[in-house]
Formats: structure tokens, C-alpha cells, sequence
């Protein structure tokens, strides 16, 4: 299906009083007076797009049973990860499926120190931070009961934390607030430094930037009370972490190495709300990071400098939703300045377009209102490199995952890969991957 920007669907259903869009009441006319109906704008088509590409993508997601009958049965399956690439002129997807836990919250491309690539795994249930290659067994890096009620790796990020060229990694878990750094070791090992820990704590999300602009990467993450279904308030923030050179700390009677972390610092009070989304993006090219929070119930995207008041932020917009759990930024005209997408929950995807200065409105744009999921997972990313960003859109709504580009006529929209019974899997996240260290043969 192709779609064009601000294309709308009006009077999509009758109504027993047969009262039209205006609110007036229908005339009553014969078949032959009726006007013709309007046929619909065509929609854009779809750029060629070579047979091959270098890179495809990763979807992280839990699995359900289905029954013979193909009624989703919501028990959970082992974790799985789906990966899709373009191959001889058709979109192909492989498996990876992970027996140890029943979720991948989040995977991504990881490269070590000594230049080996694969894929980084964050699992849930049991709690497993792993490294898979291509015709290698899986290095588990961390794994860890917590203790709680549950045990879940549920995001992370990669910096060179440290300024010493290496590739570490910030995880956020569930349930017990643990923030971890996980660094490469000289020697292949990596060692674990938990930086946080607060009982019945969520932490959702993981960013690292510079946003006061000294050169040292920051980590913000987003510690909330635990998961409300019922509409009670779920008090959240978020905190900023600051890592410095590594060193030694005393502890009790001794000393012991490993980095030394300032935070946490709370940048932004969200009182009896909470954020799951939040990213950390120069979206206005003065070369200093922001920080943008996605507020749950009713959804309000909020953009944080850095001295900014934590209870504070400036309103970017807002949308009629509950959730919205995808931020993503990209230059989908390639016009060398960043476009945010908002995945909503149930409102659809939404184009925000910044003003020219900091202090101007930003543009919101509908892109899709028939597409939408409790996570809805998206990324912005070139994969056919033309100079501008796709968006890729795991909608579970449908249980597809979509590829959307601008062109000068609209967006166009199709179809890469579909669940084969839909509503048998939630996607958590979708991430670009070069093909050739997807880890399972092609």
C-alpha cells in the first residue's frame, strides 16, 4: 500500500441516523443523481531499489504459542530475533531463537575492541547480555538474577564511555534499577561495574550523549515505579550519570578498580508520570546534544537543554495517545537537517519537523494513522544508501514491519515481512545490521 502525506480518511463508516460528515442530515436521492465517486489520489510509487544491499535489519521480540487452529495463545516462547535483508531482488528473513530466555528486548551491532563484529542480545527472563557471530557459540558478556519479581536486561547503548577507544556498554534492567556499565577487558573478558540499584524500580530506556558539550559522554536513563496497567499514577524521571577516568574506590577496608561515576543527577521531574522513551540527539546542528522525553498518559514529547529546570522542558507537541515508545531521528528529505518520528500507540506515526532555531515551534506531520503497537518499534536509517533515511516500522497492529520513503510526490509504503499469524509476536526493537555479520547463514 502507498500512502501520501495528509491523505484522510473522512466518513470512513455510516451511521444508523444517516448523518453525514457536516452533521446535516442526508438527502435522499435516486442512484442515477448521485455524484460519481471521487477516485482516490495515487499514491507515490516506491524508488527502485537494487536486488542486493549490504545492510538489512533486526527485529528483537518475544514469541508466542500459536494453536493448531492459529488462535494466538500469549505463552511465551522462547527469545527470538528476525532478520531481514534484501536478497536477489526480494526481501528474506532468518531466525535466531536464544532457549535461555523468552524475550530479546533489545539487539544491536557490537564491535569488540579487537575488531571482532556481531550481534549484541539483551534477554529477559532470565537476564542475559550475549554476543553472537557467525559460526561461533554465543559469548554470554553478563547475566544476573536480580532478585525481583522479575529479571530483564531491557536496554542499552555503546560509547567509549571512558575516551580510551573502546566500545562500553551502558544496560538498564527490571526490576530492581540496576544500571550497569559492561566494559571490554584487554584480555576478551569484560568486566561488570553496576553503577545503580533501587528495589521495584523499571528502568526502560538507555541514552549516552554530551549535552553540556565538554567532550565527555554522559548516560541517562529512565528509573520509573513499576509497570501500572489500572491508571494509577507511575512516578518517574530521568537521571544522568557521568563517567570519568577509571580509578580505585575504597570499599569497607580495601580499594577497588573500575570506573568512577558521578549521578545519579535528575534532569527531568516527570512527578506522578514517567517516561519510556527518551533520546538524546543534535537535532539542531550546533554540535551540543538535547535531550527529548516521550511522557506517558497522555503522550508529550519534551525537549531538554543541558542546565535546563528538571521540572521544566520545553514542549516540542503533543499527541492524542497514551503511549509513544519510539523516538527515532533521520534526514528523510536529504536535506542535511534531522527529522524526529513519533511511533504512537494507537495515533499512528507523526513526522516532527524542528523550526529553524531552538526556540521556534516544530511541525507535526501525520505519516500513517494505520499503523500502531504497545511498543511499535521504528528506526530511521539509510539502508540502500541514496543519501537519505527509510523508516522502518515494526506495526504489531498488523504484524508487519514496513519500510517508508519520502519522495517528492509522498511517502510511499510497503511490506517487507509479515508474521505469519498476526498478534504472535511483539516487537521491542528494529535496528539496522550489515548483512554480512547477521550471525546465521544466509
Amino acid at each position: 500500500m502507498l500512502l501520501k502525506v495528509g491523505q484522510l480518511l473522512v466518513c470512513g463508516a455510516l451511521v444508523s441516523s444517516l448523518v453525514a460528515c457536516g452533521g446535516e442530515e442526508e438527502k435522499k436521492t435516486s442512484p442515477a443523481e448521485k455524484p460519481a465517486a471521487e477516485e482516490p489520489a495515487a499514491a507515490p510509487a516506491a524508488p527502485p531499489i537494487a536486488d542486493d544491499l549490504d545492510h538489512g535489519l533486526m527485529m528483537s521480540l518475544s514469541a508466542f504459542a500459536v494453536s493448531p487452529e492459529g488462535k494466538v495463545l500469549y505463552e511465551p516462547q522462547p527469545a527470538k530475533l528476525i532478520m531481514v535483508a534484501r536478497r536477489g531482488g526480494q526481501w528474506e528473513s532468518r531466525e535466531l531463537v536464544d532457549p535461555d530466555s523468552n524475550v530479546f528486548h533489545k539487539a544491536m551491532l557490537y564491535t569488540t575492541p579487537a575488531g571482532q563484529s556481531g550481534v549484541l542480545t539483551l534477554g529477559g527472563t532470565a537476564a542475559a547480555l550475549k554476543f553472537w557471530q557467525k559460526g561461533a557459540e554465543p559469548q554470554t558478556l553478563w547475566t544476573k538474577d536480580f532478585g525481583g519479581k522479575f529479571s530483564r536486561m531491557r536496554d542499552a547503548e555503546v560509547g567509549d564511555l571512558f575516551g580510551e577507544g573502546s566500545a562500553d556498554i551502558a544496560v538498564a534492567t527490571h526490576d530492581q534499577g540496576v544500571v550497569a556499565l559492561v566494559s571490554p577487558q584487554a584480555d576478551g573478558s569484560f568486566s561488570v561495574t553496576e553503577i545503580d540499584q533501587k528495589p521495584n524500580t523499571f528502568v526502560h530506556e538507555i541514552e549516552i550523549g554530551d549535552m553540556d558539550g565538554d567532550g565527555t559522554l554522559e548516560i541517562y536513563a529512565t528509573p520509573s515505579a513499576p509497570n501500572k496497567m489500572d491508571g494509577k499514577p507511575q512516578p518517574g524521571s530521568v537521571v544522568r550519570y557521568v563517567p570519568s577516568q577509571k580509578g580505585t574506590e575504597t570499599v569497607g577496608e580495601g580499594t577497588v578498580e573500575g570506573p568512577v561515576v558521578e549521578g545519579p543527577v535528575v534532569v527531568a521531574d516527570l512527578g506522578d508520570r514517567h517516561a519510556k522513551e527518551i533520546l538524546v540527539e543534535d537535532m539542531d546542528g550546533d554540535g551540543v546534544d538535547e535531550l527529548y522525553v516521550s511522557i506517558e498518559e497522555p503522550t508529550e514529547i519534551r525537549r531538554y537543554l543541558s542546565g535546563t529546570d528538571p521540572a521544566g522542558g520545553t514542549l516540542v507537541t503533543k499527541l492524542d495517545d497514551k503511549l509513544t515508545r519510539f523516538l527515532t531521528a533521520g534526514d528523510v528529505d536529504g536535506d542535511g537537517k534531522l527529522e524526529l518520528v513519533a511511533a504512537g500507540y494507537k495515533s499512528g506515526l507523526w513526522l516532527l519537523t524542528p523550526g529553524a532555531n531552538q526556540e521556534d515551534s516544530w511541525q507535526k506531520t501525520s505519516i500513517d494513522t494505520e499503523s500502531g503497537g504497545f511498543e511499535h518499534a521504528s528506526v530511521l536509517t539509510d539502508l540502500d544508501g541514496d543519501g537519505k533515511d527509510e523508516l522502518y516500522v515494526a506495526s504489531d497492529t498488523h504484524g508487519e514491519l514496513r519500510r517508508y520513503i519520502w519522495t517528492d510526490s509522498g511517502i510511499s509504503r510497503e511490506v517487507i515481512y509479515k508474521h505469519e499469524v498476526r498478534g504472535s509476536a511483539l516487537v521491542w526493537n528494529v535496528m539496522p545490521i550489515p548483512v554480512e555479520h547477521i550471525p546465521v547463514e544466509w
